[in-house]
C-alpha cells in the first residue's frame, strides 16, 4: 500500500496518476481473475430483469457492461457474470476514459452507478441517473416469477416543482396548491422514461400476466394524491400498486413489498429503506450534488451495466433485439447498474 501511495505522490499529472491506478487495477484483477465478484446492490434487479427473458421465451431485456477499465481488467467481470448465470453478452471497456458519452449511442432507459461522479455527469448530460447505495445484509432474492420496482413520486417519477413548493411554503400551502392544480399534469421526473420503458415490457405479456410490477411509494396522502393519479392517466401509463402514506415511514411498507430496487430522492427515507431493500438515490441537481463535490474521481475497479431500451439500439450478433423503448425524446434515457460490491 505504501508503494502505491509513493507512486501516486510521484505522479506528475492526473493522467499519469490514472495510468498508475489502471496498472494496479489490472494486476489486482489478473491475480484474482478466477475469483467471482460478490453480488452488489443492483444484482437483484439485473438478475430479475434478465429472468423476464426466460419467462417471455424471447429477449425483451438486454444488458450491456460498460467500464472505464480496459478489456483485460474486465475479464474478471465477465467470469463473474458467467459464475452467477447472468445472460450478458455485450461490453464496452474504454481504457481509462469515461463511458457515459456512449449511453445515448446505446439508446438506453436508465443509468445507475455506485460512483457519485458518474451519476452527476449523467445528470449533467440530461440522462436520468441514481446513486446505488450499499446493499442491505439480506438473503438473496428467491427465483421469483415477478420483478418488483418501487419509486418515490415527487422528483423521481414526477417533476420536483411540487416538492420545492412544499419546502418553501409548508404543508398547508402545498395542499391548497396541489388542489388547484389537480387537473394539470405534473412535469415528468427523471425516472418517467424508465417507467414508460417498463410499460413496454409489460405490454409484451397478456394483461395481468406480466412478470413485472411497479409501485409508487410516496409520502403524499389524500387529497394531494389526486394530481399524481391524473398525471399518470394523462401519460397513458400506470403503476400496479400505489402507497399514499401521508408522511408515514416508508421502511415498513417496503419491507413487506420487497422490491428488487427502490428509488427515492430524499436521504431521510433512503437511510432507513436501504437496510431492508436495495435502494438508489436520485440526486437532485444542484440541491444535493454539493454533497459529493469533494469526492475523488478515481475510476471504479468494477464496471457498471447498461440496459438498452430502444429499437434503435444495435441488434446482437445472434439477431436478438434489445428491449424496445418509447420513441419520444423523453424516453431516450439510459441505464447503468453495478455488478460487484
Amino acid at each position: 500500500m505504501s508503494v502505491t501511495s509513493d507512486w501516486l505522490k510521484a505522479a506528475s499529472t492526473p493522467e499519469v496518476a490514472a495510468e498508475v491506478i489502471g496498472q494496479l487495477a489490472r494486476k489486482l484483477q489478473a491475480a484474482h481473475e478466477d475469483e467471482p465478484l460478490r453480488a452488489g446492490t443492483a444484482f437483484p434487479i439485473i438478475k430479475g430483469l434478465l429472468r423476464i427473458n426466460a419467462l417471455a421465451r424471447k429477449r425483451v431485456i438486454e444488458v450491456v457492461v460498460i467500464s472505464r477499465n480496459d478489456a483485460e481488467t474486465g475479464l474478471r467481470v465477465f467470469n463473474s457474470i458467467a459464475h452467477h448465470g447472468l445472460d450478458i453478452e455485450r461490453g464496452i471497456f474504454r481504457g481509462g476514459r469515461d463511458p457515459w458519452p456512449y449511453l445515448r449511442a446505446l439508446n438506453c432507459s436508465l443509468f445507475l452507478s455506485a460512483e457519485p461522479r458518474a451519476v452527476i455527469e449523467a445528470l449533467d448530460s440530461n440522462v436520468p441517473a441514481a446513486l446505488v447505495l450499499k446493499p442491505p445484509e439480506l438473503e438473496p432474492h428467491e427465483e421469483a416469477d415477478e420483478v418488483r420496482i418501487a419509486f418515490d413520486g415527487d422528483a423521481v417519477l414526477f417533476g420536483g416543482e411540487s416538492e420545492d413548493y412544499f419546502q418553501q411554503h409548508g404543508l398547508d400551502a402545498f395542499t391548497l396548491n396541489e388542489a388547484e392544480l389537480a387537473n394539470h399534469p405534473t412535469n415528468p421526473g427523471p425516472f418517467a422514461p424508465f417507467l414508460r420503458a417498463l410499460k413496454l415490457v409489460q405490454d409484451a405479456f397478456p394483461e395481468g400476466d406480466a412478470p413485472l410490477r411497479t409501485a409508487l411509494v410516496t409520502a403524499r396522502g389524500a387529497p394531494t394524491h389526486t394530481r399524481l393519479v391524473k398525471t399518470l392517466r394523462d401519460w397513458g401509463v400506470r403503476v400496479d400498486e400505489s402507497f399514499f402514506l401521508a408522511g408515514l415511514e416508508k421502511r415498513a411498507v417496503l419491507e413487506v413489498l420487497r422490491p428488487h430496487i427502490f428509488f427515492d430522492d430524499q436521504l431521510r427515507h433512503l437511510e432507513t429503506a436501504r437496510d431492508v431493500v436495495p435502494s438508489a438515490h436520485v440526486i437532485r441537481a444542484p440541491l444535493q450534488q454539493e454533497l459529493f463535490s469533494d469526492l475523488p474521481t478515481d475510476p471504479p475497479v468494477n464496471p457498471p451495466i447498461v440496459v438498452p431500451g430502444s429499437p434503435q439500439a444495435p441488434t446482437a450478433r445472434n439477431g436478438r433485439a434489445p428491449v424496445s423503448g418509447d420513441p419520444s425524446p423523453v424516453a431516450e434515457a439510459p441505464v447503468e447498474a453495478r455488478t460487484g460490491s
